[in-house]
């Protein structure tokens, strides 16, 4: 499949099939849904060792290619992340189901009578980065909100996505469904992007879900509306009032955990007056635990720290490094988050409700978090199941994007013969 003709026909047709297919969506029993994904969860368990094997050449892959340890991470299977894959499906799938619910409602003087009832998208096409797990999700949470989808996944989880994906298509025909309503393009060449993001007649809503490059690119070339997902340049101001072992547990796991999830630590905003105490053994227990910090004059005279340049503000190291500088207070860790972050997730450590208070309101990310690890940054642990991705834009969705947020709405009116005066 080199020619891009050939490549613009098939992504034509995956798109007049998604359409359709979601035309038949919009109205599915919500059982048949459930079901389709309970099956695919059944169907993730009863095939894991074929997703396994079609890992393991994504993982050689990928290392030829020579993809980050945090980038290997991301794309790594086994028994455990298959079975938490399995999990989250069976969790989306015990959800309320979204479509139809009414938003509000109330009469009018006229005697109308008004509700607006949350309705699906339509048809989403997603492009996402290594993480195989990402097709179960972005295919269970679209299917659950009766949108059709079409999944663009990464090179490097090219296999590994292909099981996944057959996995659901078992879900589908085991409810009756329609199999085009999750689809996946089906090949690594890049043309199939740019034709997805120009197919304004068939996709209604793109969602890109990887790093900055993905999502530069997404942003430039659509010309279908996007659900934003940025990187995640995630802060934790570490306030004068903030409880030392709360301190240390909180930022040590938001750093170490998974350093390649987007909800990773990686600036570390520590308060003046912490700097000989509490911030300096913090940034001791980090070097201690393998993290490279990239501190500020102030920090880096610190053993075995490393000086900051300017380009460690703002970055997103999906790694073992974290930034640290000195702030004299809250504002000035709110002024610093302001300047350089990507409106994703940022955190305050302290026991002072003001600080707290004044952090919330001034700043205005799509999750902002106190004395808690920033690794709690996902659907699934926003009680979503899974999720698309985190959304950092100000349009529709923001934050985790669980099925609920894959809809839109529509007014119903009813009236009695009303007429307007």
């Amino acid at each position: 499949m080199k020619d891009v003709d050939d490549i613009a026909a098939v992504m034509v047709d995956l798109g007049r099939r998604a359409r359709a297919a979601a035309n038949e969506l919009a109205f599915a029993d919500p059982a048949a849904k459930r079901l389709a994904i309970e099956a695919a969860a059944d169907a993730v368990m009863a095939r894991a060792e074929e997703i396994k094997a079609a890992n393991a050449k994504d993982m050689e892959f990928a290392r030829e290619k020579g993809l980050s340890g945090a980038m290997i991470d991301r794309l790594m299977l086994d028994d455990a992340r298959i079975a938490a894959m399995a999990g989250g499906l069976r969790t989306v799938a015990a959800q309320d189901d979204p479509v139809g619910q009414v938003m509000s409602e109330w009469d009018r003087p006229s005697g109308l009578h008004i509700k607006r009832v949350r309705t699906p998208l339509g048809v989403i096409g997603v492009i996402y980065e290594s993480r195989p797990n990402v097709t179960a999700d972005a295919g269970a949470l679209c299917l659950k909100a009766g949108n059709a989808v079409i999944l663009r996944g990464g090179s490097e989880s090219f296999h590994s996505s292909g099981v996944i994906h057959s996995c659901l298509q078992d879900g589908l025909r085991a409810a009756g469904l329609p199999e085009d309503a999750i689809q996946r393009v089906p090949t690594r060449d890049r043309a199939a992007v740019a034709e997805l993001l120009r197919m304004t007649d068939y996709v209604d809503v793109i969602v890109p879900r990887g790093g900055k490059g993905l999502v530069g690119l997404v942003q430039r070339e659509a010309r279908v509306p996007v659900f934003a997902h940025l990187e995640g340049i995630v802060h934790i101001y570490l306030d004068k009032d903030a409880d030392p072992q709360k301190a240390m547990d909180v930022v040590m796991n938001a750093k170490t955990r998974r350093t390649g999830i987007c909800g990773a630590a990686e600036c570390l905003l520590i308060h003046k007056d912490l700097v000989d105490g509490l911030g300096g053994d913090i940034i001791r227990a980090l070097v201690d635990a393998g993290v490279r910090v990239h501190a500020d004059p102030t920090l880096a005279t610190i053993e075995d720290t490393t000086p900051a340049t300017d380009a460690d503000w703002g970055r997103e190291y999906l790694d073992m490094d974290i930034a640290a500088k000195v702030v004299d207070d809250v504002d000035g860790a709110i002024k610093h988050i302001r300047t350089f972050s990507s409106s994703h997730t940022d955190c305050v450590i302290t026991e002072d409700d003001a600080v707290a208070d004044r952090f919330f309101t001034r700043l205005d990310s799509a999750i902002l978090m106190r004395n808690a690890s920033t690794q709690f940054a996902d659907g699934g642990e926003f009680g979503m199941g899974a999720e698309i991705g985190i959304a950092t834009g100000k349009m529709h969705a923001r934050g985790p994007v669980g099925a609920e947020q894959l809809t839109s709405f529509k007014y119903i009116v009813v009236g009695q013969g009303t007429v307007r005066p």
